[in-house]
């Protein structure tokens, strides 16, 4: 019995965040409002983009799965972190966690390949404008999307079986708002190097591949950019990349921090550790909306005819 409750935990403590217990109130109020303008910004994006037939551009497209993405992460980890800094709700169900821990990581591997593939979107634009209709036909964006869930479902399930794998006979706290996977492996007795090696190398790789591949893209572009004779048609052609660049410098500059934070950053505070992981996971999906909406002049122009038209009904 004792070895079958080791391999079948039936639920962890989720400390919150160490050291500031305190301050556990206060730290949800900006977490809530950052939480409420992700939800409201995306739902609207999407829906404007579901409504207006003037958005059905691949462009748009790769943006509503930026932003359903980004529902996925932020609902898989704000409200549990809100329940624990309010109402001290620091437990979570063996099964709850490695879900969470499931979405928490697949969203960011799909985050990053959808990066990717709008990095793909411009190049052809502006690099092949004449083609591009031809090129990333309704036929060409299923295939994209089905294999950019594919391959993060791929990279990310075998997360869960190395996990189940593990006893937990020990402590079951993690000091932590969420569950993650190695830091849910670091509780367990048994030899945890499989996940320590899978955990970091395999999706990192992705992560990386996506990377480079983008900064290739890039380098395409400002090439072809460059070649344009009219000073207009470069403005307006770095013009349509500027909200991508945000988001992606957004996106991959606080998690490559993050990363060599919890590898050599020993002397950083955990509490600092750990509030930086949360808004890392909640501030990109409140702020790529707003970025779109700014940067974006369709958007801006289909939400301000949105709004003016409810003031007039």
């Amino acid at each position: 019995m004792y070895n079958l409750s080791c391999y079948n935990p039936t639920s962890f403590i989720l400390v919150g965040i160490p050291g500031l217990e305190k301050f556990h109130i206060w730290i949800g109020i900006p977490f809530c409002i950052i939480y409420v303008v992700a939800i409201v910004g995306n739902c609207i994006l999407l829906y404007l983009i579901a409504v207006e037939q003037s958005l059905h551009e691949p462009m748009f497209m790769f943006l509503s799965m930026l932003a359903s993405t980004d529902l996925i992460l932020s609902t898989a980890t704000v409200p549990k972190l809100l329940s624990n800094l309010w109402f001290g709700s620091q437990e979570i169900t063996f099964s709850c966690c490695l879900t969470q821990m499931f979405f928490l990581h697949f969203s960011f591997v799909v985050d990053s390949a959808i990066l990717l593939a709008m990095a793909f979107d411009r190049y052809v634009a502006i690099c092949l404008p004449l083609r591009y209709n031809t090129i990333l036909t309704p036929q060409v964006m299923v295939k994209i999307t089905v294999s950019i869930i594919v391959r993060s479902f791929s990279v990310i399930l075998p997360d869960v079986f190395l996990l189940k794998r593990l006893p937990f006979c020990k402590t079951r706290v993690i000091p932590h708002t969420y569950c993650e996977h190695i830091g849910v492996a670091r509780l367990s007795s048994a030899d945890i190097s499989v996940n320590i090696w899978y955990g970091f190398s395999v999706p990192l790789m992705t992560v990386i591949s996506d990377v480079i591949l983008i900064a290739v893209s890039y380098i395409f572009i400002l090439r072809a950019v460059f070649l344009l004779s009219s000073q207009g048609a470069r403005q307006k052609a770095l013009s349509t990349c500027g909200s991508h660049v945000c988001v992606i410098l957004m996106f991959y500059t606080p998690a490559f921090f993050s990363i060599l934070a919890h590898r050599f950053g020993h002397s950083v505070p955990r509490n600092v550790l750990i509030l930086f992981a949360n808004f890392y996971v909640a501030i990109p999906p409140a702020l790529n909306p707003v970025v779109y909406g700014v940067k974006t002049k369709q958007i801006q122009d289909k939400f301000l005819l949105l709004f003016s038209l409810r003031k007039t009904q």
